[in-house]
């Protein structure tokens, strides 16, 4: 780093930039993250469901006026059972026949039926509902406490209904809740993964409508940075809120070490975006804490998951070491000679 800060930067592997109140705008974390949902202005009331082979229907058939085939409204004997829809999209109705159902909603159904009966039956009126809707489902498993298949018909209508539908996370067989940003939900609809997102963000605004056939998968994704150098506490941290910033990631390891840290050498090192952009160079942050403002500088940088956080070791500690590593020398030679070496030496 004292080569990047001394020379030209073009020949690295990544960015160095100085967080300075100018810079850090571009790397501050939103306030809140919720945002307006995705899926609101995809739904409504008049989602079309389509009937297809292997749904099980409930067909019942009135007569208005004194029945002659069919009972009228008030008669108990309309139900014609169920029928269940074949490979060929079919379902054969009593008088009826054969009734071409596969792609229709139910009140097209409903129509045909009447289209077909033709003058057969006087002002005939035709209810037809689901009675076992197979394909009206989407499968939910992972880190769910009711895996299994949900139908949509139950108001499912996004991803996180069908979660909340299967007993929401199940907490990967601890007691204790696990929270939101460190579970990560993949949808793949007709074999294509159309959505990779936390789920905190989908419970943020990033929801999106489910659609019959989708798999929901939760699974453990925890979200960590690393913290190395001169701090209390070093290793792997668990980011448990979805905005976290530097000031914060370093107070959760115990902060600086006052003796041996550098307070000008606090670095942040991100890579690139090796998936969407493979083009993209990492990036090293430098922060100076000697200075006021990087307190608010630190306040604002926002750290993302796979980051390091590295706190150098100031000069005069290196120096404090070897100078111990030679003391502790002597001392060994003097005790074998049978001399002790003044302890206020260093």
């Amino acid at each position: 780093m004292g080569g990047a800060q001394g020379g030209s930067t073009e020949a690295l592997p990544f960015d160095v930039i100085d967080l300075t109140p100018t810079t850090v705008v571009a790397y501050r974390q939103p306030e809140s993250p919720d945002r307006p949902s995705s899926a609101a202005s995809n739904l409504s009331a008049a989602v079309h469901i389509s009937i297809a082979p292997g749904d099980s229907l409930r067909v019942r058939i009135y007569e208005r006026y004194g029945g002659n085939i069919f009972p009228t409204i008030s008669g108990l004997a309309a139900d014609l059972g169920v029928q269940r829809v074949a490979e060929d999209g079919t379902i054969k109705v009593p008088v009826v026949g054969v009734v071409q159902v596969a792609g229709l909603g139910l009140n097209q159904v409903e129509d045909r039926i009447i289209q077909q009966l033709g003058n057969k039956v006087q002002e005939p009126e035709v209810i037809v509902d689901f009675d076992s809707p197979r394909t009206q489902t989407v499968m939910v498993s992972g880190d769910v406490k009711k895996p299994g298949r949900w139908s949509i018909l139950d108001d499912i209508r996004t991803v996180v209904d069908a979660i909340n539908a299967a007993g929401g996370p199940s907490g990967g067989g601890s007691t204790l809740a696990v929270p939101a940003n460190q579970l990560e939900v993949v949808v793949r609809r007709q074999g294509q993964v159309i959505l990779r997102a936390q789920l905190s963000d989908l419970l943020a605004g990033a929801d999106i409508p489910v659609q019959k056939g989708d798999e929901i998968v939760v699974r453990s994704n925890p979200r960590v940075y690393t913290v190395l150098g001169a701090v209390m506490k070093s290793g792997n941290v668990e980011m448990t809120k979805a905005n976290l910033s530097l000031l914060e990631a370093l107070g959760n390891v115990g902060g600086l070490q006052d003796q041996r840290a550098n307070k000008t050498g606090v670095y942040v090192f991100r890579m690139g975006d090796l998936i969407n952009n493979p083009t993209a160079r990492a990036r090293v942050f430098r922060l100076d804490l000697y200075q006021p403002v990087s307190i608010f500088i630190a306040q604002q940088f926002g750290v993302q998951a796979r980051d390091v956080v590295y706190v150098t070791n100031a000069p005069l500690y290196e120096y404090d070491k070897i100078l111990s590593s030679i003391y502790k020398t002597f001392s060994i030679i003097g005790v074998a000679r049978g001399n002790v070496l003044p302890t206020t030496v260093f």
